[in-house]
């Protein structure tokens, strides 16, 4: 007999990629999506048999829509989540959604009798707001989100991871709950609604930078994000764990030069040259997405994966080979005009 998971924002990018390796690995899924509007899109872009996948409307600040979304499944992948393509109004905008929309999806659960909920939390629940220029970061580790420089995504991954542990703790029972925390989420993409992660490597192959700034973060594929939410959706033993999601950190100018050698001509326009941390702290005063970017100039915030490794056996591939995935299929898709 099939088994029955609910993935919620499956017409995101983490969430793609869920649904299909669930479906490949035998699952029927109930998936939600803020309108039905979008219900043949992401059929198309997603290509699972349409009788392992159903679709219900849901949104994250109302309960409309997920009683239906849950009914029948043993196990949810929580994965909707806003997030920003650039600074935003006001950090609410981003922590309220983030925390309703995750303590929402557990009342819903375990009402349904689900058995245990994976959700996609971040490394921004986990290295910021400790004021060090370098650092390495585990599980154990919580984002200060009082701490220096700690932008409004990072707040709300951390106030909606600890508000589900917290409902959990008080009102979880038997359900069980598993979190995976992932570092910046490139790859291959499905449609041209991808994360803002993958931006970086459009802005690298379009020429919309006019040099490399000093930052980097920690890489991981998409495929290896969802295999890893899979894992941890039947492994044994691990309620209330947390498993980091993480390649390597890498800089930015290690990011363009993978690029530039492994598409050759078609990465002309990435460019070769540094940015002065000054240049960009002078545009950051009129430009508040780069405000964003500034905090991080010079800092490395590692954050290893060996749980993920040691407990569920997960091995994330070549984060090379990631980068340069990623920037083919941007191509091949047509987002990027090289």
């Amino acid at each position: 007999m099939d088994r029955q998971v609910l993935v919620t924002g499956g017409s995101g990018y983490i969430g793609g990629f869920v649904i299909r390796q669930l479906v490949a690995e035998g699952w029927t899924v109930n998936t939600t999506i803020r309108s039905l509007a979008r219900e043949a899109e992401v059929r198309k872009a997603l290509a699972v048999p349409a009788d392992k996948l159903s679709f219900s409307a849901a949104d994250l600040l109302s309960d409309a829509g997920w009683a239906e979304a849950v009914a029948g499944c043993s196990h949810v992948v929580h994965v909707a989540s806003p997030l920003p393509n650039g600074a935003v109004k006001h950090e609410d905008d981003l922590i309220v959604p983030a925390r309703e929309g995750a303590l929402r999806a557990l009342r819903f659960a375990k009402a349904a009798g689900v058995k245990r909920v994976v959700m996609t939390s971040s490394v921004a629940a986990i290295a910021y707001g400790h004021g060090k220029k370098t650092g390495t970061y585990t599980e154990a580790v919580w984002t200060d989100v009082n701490g220096p420089q700690v932008h409004a995504y990072a707040k709300s991954k951390t106030i909606a991871e600890r508000a589900a542990r917290d409902l959990m703790a008080a009102e979880g029972g038997t359900m069980e709950y598993v979190s995976v925390n992932p570092a910046a989420v490139l790859g291959p993409v499905l449609s041209a609604d991808f994360s803002s992660s993958v931006q970086i490597i459009t802005r690298l192959l379009s020429g919309s930078l006019p040099g490399l700034p000093n930052f980097g973060f920690g890489v991981v594929d998409v495929r290896d994000v969802a295999d890893l939410h899979v894992r941890a959706l039947t492994a044994e033993g691990i309620n209330g764990e947390r498993f980091i999601a993480s390649g390597p950190f890498m800089m930015m100018k290690e990011v363009a030069a993978i690029i530039r050698e492994r598409l050759g001509n078609e990465a002309r326009k990435v460019p070769t040259r540094g940015l002065p941390d000054l240049l960009l702290q002078i545009t950051s005063i009129f430009d508040p997405t780069i405000r964003m970017v500034t905090g991080e100039l010079g800092k490395q915030r590692i954050t290893p994966s060996d749980h993920a490794r040691d407990v569920l056996g997960w091995v994330p591939r070549p984060a090379a080979d990631t980068i340069a995935d990623s920037a083919r299929s941007l191509i091949d898709m047509g987002v990027v005009k090289v």
